[in-house]
């Protein structure tokens, strides 16, 4: 399985013109996959070989605007660049806190944007000793009683405690989880497992090697 790393953005919390704010594309299989999307991560995928429309699946570690600003904007660009007359595609996956759902479906909605493509936020809830105490917040009731019509798909994933781990997706090749780091809000790091691959044998041809 080929993958390839290309990093965007390795600044933190103040914009910089020669540094960009986190965001890292990790490519397989003609897909790009991205980890964070600090501010200006549209601008930086330009200026870079990827191409942002190949995009499938986008990871969160935590909820500081330097890894995720740059999440709203990023998503109007990819719909810009859509074609509305394409047959449909799947949807992009978003992973991250609790929280992000909100957050991405209030801004579009404020900022009056259509996207011409689905996406679905996928929540990780966090555990309270993943942060100091008094910067843990419950964004679990936030949207309770009200309807959001127009809100993304997605599933609340729970840490599972005996593998202490999220499991976020799995396929024939690789499994993928977060898993739980302290900082001063929660955070998470995500890991790709890739899966045992046997190797194939010519069985008569070793049975005449003897």
């Amino acid at each position: 399985m080929s993958l390839d790393v290309t990093f965007l953005g390795t600044g933190s919390a103040y914009p910089s013109p020669a540094r960009g704010a986190s965001a890292l594309v990790l490519r397989r299989e003609g897909q790009c996959w991205l980890f964070d999307c600090g501010e200006g991560t549209q601008t930086q995928l330009m200026r870079s070989h990827l191409r942002a429309a190949r995009i499938t699946k986008i990871f969160i570690t935590h909820l500081h605007g330097d890894h995720f600003f740059g999440l709203p904007g990023l998503l109007c660009t990819l719909s810009l660049q859509s074609n509305p007359d394409a047959p449909s595609k799947a949807p992009v996956d978003i992973y991250g806190p609790l929280g992000l759902r909100s957050f991405l479906w209030r801004s579009l909605e404020l900022s009056h944007s259509q996207l011409l493509f689905p996406y679905a936020v996928h929540e990780l809830v966090p555990t309270r000793d993943q942060c100091p105490a008094e910067e843990f917040k419950d964004f679990s009731g936030w949207d309770r009683g009200e309807e959001l019509p127009q809100g993304p798909p997605g599933r609340v994933l729970h840490l599972d405690p005996e593998e202490d781990s999220y499991l976020l997706l799995e396929d024939e090749q690789l499994v993928v989880r977060a898993f739980r780091l302290f900082h001063r809000v929660p955070s998470f790091g995500f890991v790709l497992e890739e899966k045992p691959r046997p190797g194939k044998l010519d069985v008569q041809k070793l049975k005449d090697l003897g």
